[in-house]
């Protein structure tokens, strides 16, 4: 038999904290229904923070790791970069060759008298 998700036992939970106190309301005190509905909300509130902890806490936390869930996600770009960085590596004297020249130009740029 299959479990029932945590969001949809606390939904009916939260619901059963409302509407039960809202028919007591209107049936048993008579009093109007857009009354007994605050009442009734006001009372269900109270309910579900008291008593329905865990819960609101399991929903909670299940849909914490729905959203972020435990894999970063991969880009598209990564590879390209990783391949980049490792050409660089093995060819250090080219690296410190551009590496030079950018230099060269910055300061070409800074001070145009040189």
């Amino acid at each position: 038999m299959k479990r029932v998700p945590a969001a949809v036992r606390y939904t009916i939970l939260r619901l059963l904290a409302f509407v039960v106190p809202l028919l007591l309301l209107v049936f048993l005190t008579g009093l109007q229904p857009w009354v007994a509905a605050i009442i009734a909300a006001i009372i269900g509130l109270c309910v579900s923070y008291i008593f329905l902890r865990t819960p609101r806490e399991t929903v909670a936390q299940e849909l914490y790791a729905r959203r972020h869930g435990d894999k970063p996600t991969p880009h598209d770009d990564e590879d390209s970069e990783d391949a980049a960085l490792d050409a660089s590596a093995a060819t250090p004297e080219a690296s410190s060759a551009a590496d030079a020249g950018r230099v060269e130009e910055r300061q070409t740029e800074d001070h145009p008298e040189r």
